[in-house]
């Protein structure tokens, strides 16, 4: 389960599981910091693994660690030949306005998943129980759905209404999963094509995220320097430097990051058989890998994809 910090993730999986309701997950602040695991015996011969993934707009880590640590999770089920049955993605309805931690969370789970998952993807709505005005909620649902949502849903996914906070919701949603493991751009990306992270099309994504977040940073910075000088009340050009510092510390930890995650670029040496996975994995590909392709995947080496699968996201 995937989503924006505060839009319910741990509460769907708790409806599912019957764990008890934990109070913090309700606040607008980041409770999942890291992965959980959650199994679910439903009958003798049918089992379930729930997992909860941090956001990327978490309230202690950073987005380039939440990356590394979704990314080596799936990385290591797929090694494993663990396909996922489906991947649910939450958004609070009661949302009046698309933040940029929503837009950020969106474009990263896009850039996990690929148009080639996109069918095993439910996009939920959730604390509909919270809504005041019917109508407003409506269109809200018809914005996402035309506007935000239109890529995946086109791939494939399809919007789901978690509407009565119960378990047979919760319970209706996963069941409409079908399954049909189909693996994550980011898995094949980094276990068919051996690229490294920072090659991924969600690597490239945050690297981007980061270098947009730089610039604007720098624009107010100069923005604020030249309206402190233009300031008469020693008030307000302390507040507008106090706040043009704490902007300058902010870029310099953000620089420091970029550094940290980017530094071995240009020392990759890519192998032969990373230069052709692009052609055979291509994010906006929905057709079938032919037998021509599987052929030379097996030539050089590339691993082949599993049909076992039963964990649920």
């Amino acid at each position: 389960v995937m989503g924006p910090s505060g839009s319910g993730k741990t509460n769907f999986i708790n409806q599912l599981t019957g764990t008890r309701e934990d109070k913090e997950a309700h606040q607008l602040k980041s409770h999942t910091r890291d992965i959980r695991e959650f199994t679910f015996n439903q009958s003798e011969d049918r089992q379930y693994m729930f997992v909860d993934f941090p956001a990327f707009d978490d309230s202690y880590r950073s987005n380039r660690d939440i990356l590394w640590t979704i990314a080596k999770w799936l990385e290591k089920r797929y090694r494993r030949k663990v396909n996922l049955n489906g991947i649910i993605y939450t958004h609070r309805i009661t949302n009046d306005r698309m933040s940029g931690s929503v837009w950020k969370n969106l474009d990263m789970f896009g850039r996990l998943c690929g148009d080639r998952a996109a069918g095993g993807v439910r996009l939920v709505t959730t604390v509909w129980d919270k809504v005041n005005d019917r109508e407003i909620a409506e269109g809200r649902v018809s914005q996402l759905e035309a506007d935000l949502w239109k890529p995946l849903i086109d791939a494939g996914a399809r919007h789901k209404r978690f509407e009565n906070n119960s378990p047979t919701c919760a319970w209706e949603i996963v069941e409409d999963l079908t399954g049909g493991g189909k693996a994550l751009l980011i898995q094949e990306e980094l276990v068919d094509a051996e690229r490294k992270l920072n090659e991924t099309t969600a690597g490239r994504g945050l690297y981007e995220q980061l270098q947009k977040l730089l610039k604007e940073q720098k624009e107010t910075i100069e923005w604020l320097q030249e309206e402190g000088k233009a300031q008469k009340d020693p008030r307000l050009v302390r507040e507008f430097e106090g706040e043009r510092r704490r902007l300058k510390e902010e870029q310099r930890r953000l620089k420091a990051e970029l550094k940290r995650t980017w530094d071995d670029t240009e020392k990759l040496k890519i192998h032969f058989s990373k230069r052709i996975a692009p052609f055979f994995f291509k994010k906006t590909s929905t057709r079938p890998v032919s037998a021509k392709t599987l052929r030379i995947a097996e030539k050089h080496e590339l691993p082949a994809v599993a049909e076992n699968d039963y964990v649920i996201l």
